[in-house]
């Protein structure tokens, strides 16, 4: 089993390269504004073609639209490629070395679900420009085939995430056909020639692994079973590639408490005896990297994202990047085929945000391409450390801790407890956040717990929050709150909470359960009502889930329905009578804004510290620049008025 964290990075100098904008100087911290933390990125994406002679970038920024930029390697010529008229590009994708795909859209949606709404090709001398038919997620595989995507999309919701459909598109012609699939396949994976040959299928609360042996034969026969479990708790496998021998990879707990990468023999559905990597205090879902068709490391994330080598050569490549950029975590994107001396590499820490950059093997060489943020300055930003605690039963609780720089060795801290939605998932990883370092600039320290239920850090971290919202996942939070006091890092009477979707309905609960810690609470998105899980008409919770899932980690409506009552904020409004600040969007489909209206009306009357703000064109969370000044800017005003010494 292999410990692996994070090395502990220093601040060191940005280095120079292309030109972009470089960012505007600032005396301290809190002169940033607002509006600098959420800015569209400048570099949104930049991708190296399988065989490293070029890259493709979308950049923007200034206002100008979002738009692809084509590096040749050869010559280090940059040409722009593509601009629209009227969207941003958002996604761009190597079909092949000649040829890529690119979406359309907006950083601003009007819904949930609305990103997108065409796809283009183009070669890359600016040859073959080709619009394609309307959206549907691209399927991201490592496969070449053609001039051919694939692309999916549910063709039946009712199941939840089953019952996909798979076509293969040609981006020259524009034709589409439909490829074989089990039913209520819900995951899959493609051989080189771009057919499905491993799947798992959800219905109703069972999970299937399945194999298709015969690649002649068609239907649901060809398709042999090769494990089955419990969908929504069982001990199942996650599809991760295709093993060069014709078995596969899979992520899989096998009864121990993580996760971990192994191998499956497609003959008898049998695991490996030994698992190829484990890590020892984290869940293993790794991205494989391959060249040749060969595995060469496994992109991991423990407290931090990094990558595993098992190629010696890469793993020495890897080290030489990391003795010349010391203070970043450093992932390498070597070419998937062929010779190349170039590599991509995507820079980051905890004060700066991601940089691209090209590396030359050959003359030990670095470039840099673009910042995604350029507009920020790492001198100005704050650290990030992984620092667990013991919550009062004694189970460990993974935690993120942020002093802002500006405090230097100041102590105590006012201290905003920021919790993840969910609940049932990862919260964060070492790296810039906006909303951290926005707090952080403002003076606050940032604890981000990874309260029991978080997903990532072992079965038994994740099954400690089943049935208990408002419980013992509230308590996670409060000795947190109760350990940074400890430390010396938080001044007890000066401390909020702060969440979206589930952390919002922590923040709550908190004012409910735990008056005695928090000054004020924020809400935005948040849970006010556990039965409206239940009973809401236009949530995007698929039935099956409500039925299967929902009465085993929140509560059955009927048995447990005095506790869903008691752990409501709702239901509990009487008891809030600290500082509250409530956000809804209009649009949202995960908690329909009757959570927050319903919770506004009910604090009428006894609370006079009440702020509402309801966003129309906003869903499940901000994605508007003038939403997120709007937003950020009332939090600023709020916590200043409720924390101040």
């Amino acid at each position: 089993m292999i410990r692996l964290t994070r090395r502990q990075l220093a601040f060191a100098a940005a280095s120079t390269g292309l030109p972009f904008r470089s960012p505007a100087q600032q005396k301290l911290p809190a002169e940033i504004p607002v509006e600098a933390f959420f800015q569209n990125q400048q570099l949104s994406e930049a991708v190296m073609n399988p065989g490293g002679t070029h890259v493709a970038m979308l950049v923007g920024g200034d206002g100008a639209r979002r738009r692809l930029m084509l590096l040749e390697l050869a010559t280090l010529k940059t040409t722009p490629l593509l601009v629209l008229q009227e969207s941003d590009l958002q996604m761009v994708h190597w079909v092949n070395d000649r040829r890529l795909l690119l979406a359309d859209g907006s950083d601003d949606r009007d819904s949930d679900d609305r990103r997108h709404s065409s796809y283009y090709a183009i070669d890359v001398d600016g040859g073959q420009f080709k619009r394609l038919r309307g959206y549907a997620p691209l399927v991201r595989q490592p496969v070449s085939i053609g001039d051919d995507v694939l692309l999916t999309w549910a063709a039946d919701a009712s199941e939840g995430a089953g019952f996909l459909r798979l076509w293969r598109l040609n981006t020259r012609s524009g034709g589409l056909r439909e490829l074989e699939l089990p039913a209520w396949s819900s995951t899959f994976l493609v051989n080189a020639d771009g057919e499905a040959v491993a799947a798992v299928t959800e219905r109703g609360d069972k999970a299937q692994l399945r194999w298709r042996d015969d690649t002649q034969a068609s239907g649901d026969k060809a398709w042999r079973v090769l494990r089955e479990w419990d969908r929504f708790f069982g001990d199942g496998v996650e599809l991760e590639g295709l093993a060069p021998d014709g078995g596969l990879y899979v992520s899989a707990r096998r009864q121990h408490d993580q996760t971990a990468l192994y191998r499956l023999d497609t003959k008898n559905g049998q695991f490996a005896d030994k698992p190829l990597l484990a890590l020892a205090q984290f869940d293993l879902s790794p991205g494989l990297l391959r060249h040749e068709g060969r595995l060469i490391g496994l992109r991991v994330t423990a407290d931090a994202t990094t990558t595993v080598w098992l190629d010696g050569a890469y793993k020495a490549l890897q080290a030489k990047l990391d003795a010349k950029l010391p203070a970043t975590a450093n992932l390498l994107h070597p070419p998937q085929q062929g010779d190349s001396p170039w590599s991509l590499v995507w820079a980051f820490s905890d004060r700066r945000p991601g940089r691209a950059m090209l590396y030359h093997r050959d003359s030990d060489k670095l470039t840099l391409l673009g910042s995604t943020r350029p507009q920020i300055d790492p001198a100005l930003m704050s650290g990030m450390d992984y620092t667990p605690y013991k919550a009062r039963d004694g189970r460990l609780i993974p935690a993120y801790l942020t002093l802002p720089r500006s405090a230097g060795e100041r102590r105590p801290l006012p201290l905003v407890v920021m919790v993840h939605g969910g609940p049932f998932a990862r919260g964060a990883a070492w790296g810039w956040n906006a909303e951290v370092q926005f707090l952080a600039s403002r003076g606050y320290a940032v604890l981000q717990p990874e309260f029991r239920g978080s997903t990532g850090f072992g079965q038994s971290h994740f099954q400690a929050g089943w049935k208990q919202w408002g419980q013992a996942m509230q308590d996670a939070l409060a000795d947190g709150v109760q350990w940074a006091v400890a430390q010396g890092v938080a001044d007890p009477k000066r401390v909020a909470i702060l969440g979206a979707s589930y952390g919002g309905y922590a923040a709550m609960m908190g004012l409910v359960r735990h008056p005695e810690l928090y000054a004020c609470a924020v809400n935005y998105v948040g849970v006010t009502d556990l039965d409206l899980l239940y009973s809401a008409h236009r949530d995007d919770l698929p039935g099956v889930f409500k039925s299967h899932g929902l009465p085993k980690v929140l509560g059955d409506r009927k048995a447990d329905a005095e506790m869903l009552r008691t752990y409501s904020p709702l239901q509990q409004a009487a008891r809030i009578s600290k500082p509250v600040l409530l956000a809804y969007g209009r649009q949202d489909q995960r908690v329909p804004i009757e959570h927050g209206e319903r919770l506004r009306d009910a604090l009428k009357g006894h609370n006079a510290n009440v702020d509402w703000v309801l966003y129309d064109k906003e869903g499940h969370g901000w994605f508007r620049l003038e939403t997120n000044k709007d937003f950020w800017t009332r939090v600023e005003r709020f916590l200043a008025r409720h924390l101040a010494a």
